[in-house]
């Protein structure tokens, strides 16, 4: 697989924590409901929020597909977005690890002049 070439700018934040903030696309809470390998819930932010339906796979580690729709009569109405996420490896030697989702999220559907396929990464940790 080829990566592709970034330039030393785009690829650091230099210690500027404005440039690091930039890199946020959102923040927001994940709330799975898990019944064997169905996985329901809702992912939250600011008054907004979507609602999710998923499946998880045990083979080759715990892996997550879900996609979140957006809530009727609310303003992500209409929105769809698909999630693929694999749980964080677990160190055998690892001191306070946290359980963690990684993945990609693509938006599935255009909203809001965003047309659809944008991709972003995602990180979801387990709060205790």
């Amino acid at each position: 697989m080829d990566l592709p070439k970034l330039s030393q700018s785009s690829r650091l934040v230099d210690g500027d924590s404005q440039k690091a903030l930039r890199l946020i696309f959102a923040e927001a809470v994940f709330t799975f409901e898990i019944n064997g390998t169905s996985l329901k819930g809702a992912l939250d932010w600011q008054g907004e929020g979507l609602d999710l339906l998923g499946t998880i796979q045990p083979a080759n580690g715990l892996s997550v597909a879900i996609v979140g729709s957006g809530r009727p009569k609310t303003d992500t109405d209409g929105w769809e977005y698909d999630y693929r996420a694999n749980l964080a490896s677990e160190w055998p030697n690892g001191v306070g690890q946290v359980p963690a989702l990684v993945g990609t999220v693509i938006r599935a559907k255009p909203h809001e002049g965003g047309p659809a396929g944008y991709v972003a990464s995602f990180i979801a940790v387990k709060q205790t």
